[in-house]
């Protein structure tokens, strides 16, 4: 956890410098700042995951401080250290972590970084959880240019996606479209929507059927929703029959 030391007094960030040097991982004193403006530039460049802040400062006091980083898509959590008791209701009001009287002591500050630590935590869980819906919501479906526009088709509509030349054609319950990606950039997006079962070929899981041969021999594959027939290469072919058997 990167922790940003901001205190207009060199003796007061020395003494919260020793104190984290004692208590040591996983915290990390990544920088210190003299001010609030200093504050709001240092935690931008060391992307600080926790503040601790003086509150009474020349120029932007901590208080200001905090309220700003607050602003910001993944704020910093703040713990406000100082000499005052009075600016305690003030201070929690502005959603800080914890407050600390000077002369702080090691006890009272591993508490205080103990709640922040699981306040971040929770913040690094609501971020996964937003990445993950946005990334689940771009998988849902592509891309094509279609008469000059662009129209999205929902994956679950397609049945293959099949290479010709330098273009890929997907073909869909709605017809078929033209891409210019590649298809193994399909192969590596929808990876567990589609299987791979020839060079130049992806069938979408769920509408994949079964098998059966034509009158040369090979095996083909038996699409939900098209009568077309696509052939399965040998090398994809035990593994396409496993996947049929434990469906």
């Amino acid at each position: 956890m990167k922790i940003l030391i901001v205190d207009d007094e060199p003796l007061a960030r020395a003494r919260l410098r020793s104190l984290m040097d004692e208590i040591g991982s996983p915290y990390e004193v990544a920088g210190e700042a003299e001010n609030g403006n200093e504050a709001l530039q240092k935690c931008a460049e060391i992307s600080a995951d926790l503040v601790l802040m003086d509150i009474s400062m020349p120029g932007m006091n901590g208080l200001t401080a905090a309220a700003e980083l607050a602003k910001r898509k993944t704020p910093p959590a703040v713990i406000f250290t100082t000499a005052y008791s009075d600016h305690a209701l003030e201070a929690f009001e502005g959603n800080a972590v914890d407050y600390l009287l000077k002369p702080i002591r090691l006890n009272r500050l591993r508490k205080a970084l103990d709640k922040a630590s699981l306040i971040n935590r929770v913040q690094i869980q609501v971020i996964e959880q937003a990445q993950e819906k946005e990334s689940a919501a771009a998988n849902s479906y592509i891309c094509a240019n279609i008469r000059g526009g662009i129209q999205r088709i929902p994956t679950a509509e397609i049945i293959y996606f099949i290479a010709d030349q330098k273009y890929v054609c997907a073909y869909y319950q709605g017809g078929e479209v033209l891409l210019e990606d590649p298809l193994c950039s399909f192969e590596e997006r929808f990876g567990d929507q589609f299987m791979r079962i020839h060079r130049n070929a992806l069938v979408s899981s769920k509408h994949l059927i079964g098998l059966e041969k034509n009158r040369e021999g090979q095996t083909l594959a038996k699409l939900h929703g098209t009568n077309q027939r696509l052939q399965i290469s040998r090398r994809h072919l035990p593994k396409i029959r496993q996947w049929l058997k434990g469906k």
